[in-house]
């Protein structure tokens, strides 16, 4: 039974998202440490505080989908706790609180680090994550959801992460956000893709649902070369890190992705690329982190 229930919360979690919150980190940290500025305290603080933030942003997702009718039988993605009966909505509503707690709770420490720019960075990344899908308009409802991955995974995550351990934000650190940000956007659009028929009929306007299946195609495409190919723009900038052009690698091992976007894709399969996604961003945020070192 505690097995099963580890599971059913775990499940919840979306794992298979939650690279989103990690990478961006990752990149962040690498250009400290270039400019020698690494905090190890900082960064397992910054690690844990947004990765609670995603958890909590995806059991408000659960929560609020159900209660507005989003989730329902028909849904071809992977099990919603809620929807599925697994987990009560009262409790589910617990848990985001706590989530966000927890998330709060090492953010307090980052706001002792970091002064008043991290405390409206924090505060502003809770609200948005429950008002993506909480009130009648909420972000991932009218369309915005892909803007506010962009910021909030991208620049936001990125520069925030050097400012926390150096005391400065520069304009190459923001650029240098740009692929995470897209890279995670992409992630939403699987998400939003294979879910647009459920979306539509629920009055979830997503862009897909706005737009129709060939511009998700499209926008899942332009996401992941534009994502990729600000590295080149990172060097054009800077004039040095050339090593971060290793990155451009992550290019070819999407390839398959894309093809795949382009196949009609089953359900099942869409889950699994909402993965591969997901893992194609990490494997960026590593090789450009590297390249940042070397």
């Amino acid at each position: 039974m505690i097995k099963q229930t580890i599971k059913i919360w775990f499940d919840a979690t979306r794992p298979k998202t939650l690279g989103a919150a990690v990478a961006p980190v990752i990149i962040g940290t690498a250009l400290a440490y270039c400019d020698g500025a690494f905090h190890l305290a900082t960064f397992i603080a910054i690690i844990i505080s947004s990765t609670f933030i995603q958890i909590g942003t995806n059991f408000a997702n659960d929560y609020f989908d159900y209660i507005k009718g989003a989730d329902t039988e028909e849904r071809v993605g992977p099990t919603r706790a809620t929807q599925a009966g697994l987990v009560s909505p009262r409790s589910m509503l617990f848990a985001t609180v706590v989530a966000f707690g927890v998330s709060s709770m090492f953010g307090l420490y980052l706001v002792w680090r970091g002064g008043l720019p991290i405390l409206i960075i924090g505060v502003a990344s809770i609200i948005a994550g429950v008002l993506y899908t909480a009130t009648p308009y909420a972000i991932g409802y009218i369309g915005l959801g892909e803007l506010f991955v962009l910021v909030f995974f991208g620049p936001v995550a990125v520069g925030g992460t050097y400012y926390l351990q150096t005391g400065r934000v520069t304009l190459p650190v923001l650029l240098s956000g740009i692929a995470p940000g897209l890279l995670a956007t992409a992630i939403l659009v699987v998400n939003n893709y294979r879910d647009r028929f459920t979306d539509a009929i629920a009055g979830k306007k997503t862009l897909v649902v706005r737009f129709g299946e060939m511009f998700g195609k499209a926008e899942f495409t332009l996401c992941i070369m534009f994502g990729v190919l600000s590295s080149v723009s990172f060097v054009f900038m800077t004039k040095q890190h050339y090593g971060v052009l290793g990155s451009l690698i992550t290019f070819f091992v999407a390839l398959p992705l894309i093809k795949s976007m382009y196949s009609n894709p089953s359900a099942e399969k869409l889950n699994d690329m909402l993965g591969e996604t997901g893992r194609l961003l990490i494997v960026y945020s590593v090789l450009f982190s590297l390249g940042l070192l070397i």
